[in-house]
């Protein structure tokens, strides 16, 4: 049977306990398919890589609807294959998913970016970042056929470095995607916080006609602008004074018992670790849509808001006064940290490339992607940091998170908080599930080896998040740490390394490939150690 469909599609099993499909049927795999699966695994150990005299045969293989890709920035896909060898997705469609997979949560602290890069130098970095990681994600895509001899038709990135560097490389891609996973999981916990706290902030004084002014400077009027970070170096609580007939108490005991850090990080407990306990999570992969209408307002947000402030704007490159930052501040690497975690999609690229129905045209929708990507972050970020009101207020005052210059009385702002919080509480789940997937099948061979050890799991990766958001609720920071470790990995040094070393076994490495390449490597290393020097 096999016989009849093209060697390039390479069948694989899951265990029926270990499938994620939509409507949680856990025997679509029947018993002997399963049997017949391990038989061709047992002869195929046999014989080299490179022989395909054993091919698992098609039957074995779950339906298409069950198979999913999951990204740590926060979507899943439905991946479709087709028994010719290739993916059955228009160009645009591989484009389109490509973009919303890279549209994470990074999009909320670009502008805070460009702010502490400066103006033209944000924009500057946002351009060459953009440019070197696609870069480097096209050494990724072209990993797979620089090495000879061997199928590669199924392997994904991972599989590529474990080929060139063994159990390190297993192991190591492994530690890196850990830290993209809890890294993209703590910065949702925290945000998650903030939009559940404002969200119910809005919702118990609407109900309770209370009129709230907040304790920090802002601008007068309909479309007013906050600064919540400028009575103090730490996170902002929105503390408020009342004005209301209302009764005081029970307005301050709602305070003492809704607070951003303190209380609401820990409400999220209830809700999200026992959805983490779930076998399978992809009931919430059909929400993935949420994604692409949050990114979609959050770009009209900024349009109407930028539209009604007006452009603020004074070009001074190196002097500093007290409404504006100068075009270069030697903060910038906060930027490239922020931006190696916002144009990540390394990890995730091979499988999402497979399904286009082109396959030659990969490099050019790949392109294509990042421009967009690129062009929707500066978008965002230069419009909120140019619209940004100064004066009256300074431009230091733009925050990790952009909406957290609004008031929780905006209707706007609201509606954005409430499209994120639902869309973060649906992925959550699926960034858990991907996690424990990847560690505890390493260690147990079994993704749900029992409740316990899924239990302590999730309890671990909750602690980081509650901590997080109680102490050190700073999202910009978090982004900027985890992009700039997990990217050192998959974006700067694995894809660069691979490639020096292909060419060196064909015998083609020159000085200026080597020389480049090293460059790129030097550039990741001091990208991560610039993060805990500023």
């Amino acid at each position: 049977l096999s016989s009849l469909f093209s060697p390039s599609f390479r069948p694989f099993h899951v265990e029926p306990t270990n499938i994620v499909s939509v409507n949680d049927d856990m025997q679509r795999v029947t018993d002997e398919a399963s049997a017949m699966n391990k038989r061709i695994h047992y002869y195929s150990r046999l014989t080299s890589p490179a022989d395909r005299a054993l091919i698992a045969p098609d039957h074995v293989l779950p339906a298409p609807d069950e198979i999913y890709v999951y990204s740590p920035l926060g979507t899943a896909f439905k991946v479709d294959s087709c028994t010719d060898g290739y993916g059955k997705n228009s160009s645009l469609v591989t484009i389109f998913m490509i973009w919303n997979t890279m549209m994470g949560t990074s999009i909320l602290s670009i502008p805070w970016g460009i702010k502490q890069a400066g103006f033209s130098s944000g924009i500057i970095l946002i351009l060459l970042m953009g440019i070197l990681t696609l870069y480097c994600c096209y050494r990724v895509v072209k990993s797979r056929q620089m090495i000879p001899l061997t199928d590669t038709s199924n392997w994904e990135f991972p599989d590529v470095c474990k080929y060139y560097f063994g159990s390190f490389g297993q192991w190591s891609s492994l530690l890196f995607s850990m830290v993209s996973l809890v890294g993209a999981m703590v910065v949702y916990w925290v945000l998650m916080s903030n939009f559940l706290f404002n969200t119910g902030k809005f919702i118990y004084n609407f109900v309770h006609d209370i009129n709230v002014t907040d304790i920090v400077p802002g601008t007068n009027g309909s479309n007013k602008v906050i600064c919540p970070s400028a009575a103090s170096d730490h996170p902002p609580q929105n503390r408020t004074v009342m004005f209301s007939s209302g009764n005081r108490t029970d307005f301050e005991l709602f305070e003492d018992w809704w607070d951003k850090s303190k209380t609401v990080p820990f409400y999220l407990i209830a809700v999200l670790l026992p959805l983490l306990n779930l076998k399978s999570p992809s009931f919430f992969a059909k929400f993935n849509v949420l994604g692409t209408v949050s990114v979609v307002y959050l770009v009209f947000l900024v349009t109407v808001k930028a539209a009604h402030l007006g452009i603020h704007l004074e070009f001074n490159w190196f002097t500093e006064n007290e409404f504006f930052v100068p075009e270069f501040r030697i903060l910038f690497p906060q930027l490239t940290g922020v931006l190696t975690l916002a144009f990540f999609i390394h990890n995730c690229v091979i499988t999402l490339l497979q399904n286009n129905r082109n396959q030659e045209n990969n490099v050019r929708d790949l392109s294509i992607a990042y421009f967009l990507v690129g062009l929707t972050y500066l978008y965002v970020g230069v419009i909120i940091f140019a619209s940004f009101p100064s004066p009256p207020l300074s431009k230091e005052c733009i925050e990790q998170n952009f909406l957290d210059n609004f008031p929780s009385d905006d209707i706007m702002s609201f509606v954005a908080r409430m499209f994120l919080l639902f869309q973060m509480m649906t992925v959550y789940p699926l960034l858990g599930y991907l996690a424990r997937v990847q560690l505890l099948r390493q260690f147990f061979g079994n993704a749900y080896p029992s409740l316990f050890h899924v239990l302590i799991l999730n309890l671990a990766i909750v602690g980081a998040g509650v901590a997080m958001a109680r102490f050190y609720p700073n999202i910009g920071g978090i982004i900027r740490y985890s992009g700039a470790t997990c990217g050192l990995a998959f974006v700067f040094v694995y894809p660069s390394l691979i490639y020096m070393i292909s060419l060196h076994r064909a015998g083609q490495l020159t000085w200026p490939a080597l020389i480049i390449h090293i460059f790129i490597i030097l550039l990741g290393l001091a990208n991560l150690i610039a993060q805990f020097l500023l």
